[in-house]
């Protein structure tokens, strides 16, 4: 539901992430359907909708222009991303040069969307971002973006979302309250 965090949980290939992929619309399923309202911030893999050869400045106008943000509010909110990736020196430096921390910084710094999917996006980045993106996260929670996470980390689950669904080789364990079923 609206404003809902829902952690995704199981083992390697239990299928957390095509389940998201399912939802983003990258991939099609194979029996049923799928329907989701507003827009979508699909960060799924690390430096999807990026141009590697392409600066930290010109990847923000990509990405979000794949995303559907316009140039206008792009130009508006440019120095709040670079701000919140803390990427303020590297703005002009081709992204093929970044760490996997600093791609994750730019990425999740330009989503703001109905509906954030994010499939272990924490698991890189220092201490501190994983905070700031927890916070923002809230805050996006607050404004009522449904957020879908994928994390291999239960701690993370239970700090960040309210309900869970726990998979299990293709179908579906448990669903209810992120505590009672990462506890199980």
């Amino acid at each position: 539901r609206k404003g809902d965090s829902v952690g995704l949980i199981g083992m390697n290939g239990s299928g957390k992430s095509t389940m998201l992929k399912i939802i983003a619309g990258v991939l099609k399923p194979t029996k049923g359907t799928v329907e989701t309202t507003g827009t979508i911030a699909p960060m799924i893999e690390l430096g999807a909708g990026f141009d590697h050869d392409l600066t930290a400045r010109e990847n923000i106008f990509l990405n979000g222009a794949l995303i559907g943000y316009s140039q206008e509010m792009l130009e508006e909110r440019f120095d709040d991303i670079i701000s919140f990736a803390g990427l303020e020196r590297f703005v002009d430096v081709p992204i093929k040069n970044f760490s996997s921390g600093m791609l994750a910084r730019l990425g999740f710094s330009i989503v703001d969307a109905d509906i954030l999917i994010i499939d272990e996006i924490l698991s890189v980045g220092d201490y501190q971002f994983q905070n700031k993106c927890k916070k923002r996260i809230r805050e996006m929670m607050d404004r009522n973006t449904t957020v879908l996470f994928v994390s291999h980390s239960i701690e993370q689950v239970k700090e960040i979302c309210n309900k869970a669904i726990w998979i299990d080789r293709g179908h579906v364990r448990m669903i209810g309250e992120a505590e009672e079923v990462c506890d199980a």
